[in-house]
């Protein structure tokens, strides 16, 4: 028969290395909590700092919606003073009017020329249902059938974009 009994030696070896044990494992318990609380004050930190950069976002295009004609209108100002000056002359003869209209016409066109806006004028050329809306069909001599010959409004292309198409006038088969 097998002696199942622990001499006083082998118990308080048994639970010296218990307490060892214990002690290794309430070590590695708290360097663990340590670990986790560094790795959720990190991803707090994260978290704070994507949050302030979306309402930094968030400004900066609320800014440019506001603002985004600012270069656009800054380069009328002159087209708008022309106009308030023409109109403020009391006395003049329609010719001269009649230059500072084409002036400020044509400065007018340089500023939307700048900003991408160019004019449809297709005098001569055949139609296109893409850029042209053909409004009345006439009889033009010594014009080939569908090519526009009169054009009653000018149309307008945004950046190789239609904004409005030129209403004409073509010549009849």
């Amino acid at each position: 028969m097998q002696n199942n009994e622990q001499t006083p030696d082998q118990v308080q070896e048994l639970g010296s290395s218990e307490a060892q044990g214990t002690e290794a494992l309430q070590a590695r318990i708290a360097e663990l909590e340590a670990s986790n609380a560094e790795l959720r004050e990190s991803v707090l930190r994260e978290h704070a700092e994507l949050e302030n950069q979306r309402r930094r976002l968030h400004r900066d295009l609320e800014q440019a919606r506001r603002f985004a004609n600012e270069k656009l209108l800054n380069e009328l100002l002159p087209v708008y003073d022309s106009l308030e000056r023409g109109l403020a002359i009391e006395s003049g003869d329609a010719a001269a009017v009649r230059e500072g209209l084409a002036l400020t016409l044509k400065a007018l066109l340089k500023v939307a020329e700048s900003h991408g806006l160019v004019q449809v004028d297709p005098v001569d050329l055949p139609l296109d249902p893409e850029r042209h809306h053909a409004v009345s069909m006439v009889e033009a001599p010594g014009k080939a059938p569908g090519t526009v010959v009169n054009v009653l409004q000018k149309g307008y292309v945004l950046n190789d974009r239609l904004l409005r198409p030129a209403l004409v006038a073509v010549a009849r088969d």
